[in-house]
């Protein structure tokens, strides 16, 4: 045991380090106040949708609210082989409201329904028709501040950018998954708002990216990536950064944030957070890789320190400690995103979820390498 201790400890120190490098960065990302000029961008909104009629009423009037020259926006609504009424309330959107575009893939001959990058086919199906200069993309179950779009467009005017990753927050009632998933999401805001900002290693999330359009065909779009089922955002977001490695930024600002459903149960939320994992053994970017390895190691030593308690009970004794230790460590990073997206109110539950935490990412973490999820329907297998 003690050589095990030793090697667990300095797994927590380098942990420590990583996530005191993330909570500096984060609060030197200044916030992005927009100015009152209208933005002169023609920007093109892309959202995949597959079997979400619950969601679409409240997406499309929110999309409709939004306070930006109506002559220099569009949105693409692309309907992925739904099951549902999705194309029925689409098609009943779009004659009512002209600057709603409806896609559906089952028309297209091309139609991705032979593929497991479902995604990518939706979203290049979209950009095929864009008109907008930026391409900003998002998911059917978000609703947006009514200045999203006014302070995205004015930011790339602002910052000449090529990829813009935006903050994103679970919204949802407080109950016990709900608010699990919230502080997950915050520490993985946090991540990507720092590691963007000191370009430490590629991170976002496709329910808030804005990039040029001519950044996305000059590195070919998807290609080389769309094989994979999942990365549509960061796997281009790296392609992007590799081209224009100082035209890459995080939007920090209140009005440009994303609220997005939580999964509505225990089952779904590992699948969904399996899908995200499985990226990992194909990201380019090397320097997450190494990260996240970090991460997993130092979960993992928790559970190897548990289960070693049953033979010698000192080891409950430095589980405990050391479990202490890493809430001190990610405690003030966390609190300090929260406060960034007003959701202090969960912070008070930190410490209680923190086995369940340890527990998923362990899970998570060895389905997304050997396992396989289910998503919207359609299962998808990594061996």
């Amino acid at each position: 045991m003690p050589f095990f201790l030793l090697i667990f400890f300095l797994l927590l120190i380098g942990y420590a380090v990583l996530i005191g490098y993330y909570h500096n960065a984060w609060n030197k990302l200044p916030v992005y106040t927009p100015p009152a000029d209208a933005p002169t961008a023609s920007i093109t909104v892309i959202i995949p949708a597959r079997n979400e009629e619950a969601n679409l009423p409240r997406l499309i009037d929110s999309l409709r609210q939004q306070q930006y020259p109506p002559e220099l926006f569009e949105v693409i609504i692309i309907d992925d082989h739904s099951t549902d009424d999705t194309f029925r309330l689409l098609d009943e959107a779009s004659k009512a409201w002209p600057a709603l575009k409806l896609i559906r893939m089952a028309d297209l001959p091309d139609n991705g329904n032979g593929s497991t990058a479902f995604k990518k086919k939706a979203i290049q199906a979209g950009i095929d028709q864009a008109k907008g200069t930026l391409i900003v993309t998002t998911d059917a179950d978000c609703i947006f501040h009514q200045q999203w779009l006014h302070t995205i467009g004015s930011y790339y005017q602002y910052t000449g950018a090529k990829f813009i990753a935006a903050p994103v927050v679970i919204e949802g009632k407080d109950n016990l998954l709900n608010i699990f998933q919230s502080l997950d999401f915050l520490t993985l805001q946090g991540i990507t708002g720092a590691s963007v900002f000191k370009r430490a290693h590629s991170m976002c999330n496709g329910a808030n990216l804005a990039y040029e359009r001519s950044a996305f065909e000059e590195v070919n779009g998807f290609e080389k990536i769309d094989h994979l089922p999942s990365g549509d955002d960061m796997f281009l977001m790296h392609k992007i950064f590799k081209r224009y490695p100082d035209k890459v930024f995080y939007c920090k600002s209140p009005t440009a944030i994303v609220s997005t459903e939580p999964v509505h149960s225990w089952k779904a939320f590992i699948h969904q957070r399996i899908r995200w994992a499985s990226k990992a053994d194909s990201y380019d970017d090397k320097r997450i890789f190494w990260a996240l390895l970090l991460v997993y190691l130092s979960n993992l030593g928790f559970l190897v320190l548990f289960i070693m308690g049953f033979w010698k009970p000192l080891a409950f004794f430095f589980c405990i400690i050391l479990l202490l230790a890493k809430m001190l460590i990610e405690f003030p990073f966390v609190n300090s995103v929260a406060i960034f997206f007003g959701q202090q109110r969960r912070m008070k539950y930190f410490l209680l979820l923190q086995p369940i935490h340890i527990l998923y990412t362990i899970i998570a973490g060895w389905l997304g390498k050997f396992g396989h999820y289910e998503w919207k329907g359609r299962k998808v297998s990594k061996r």
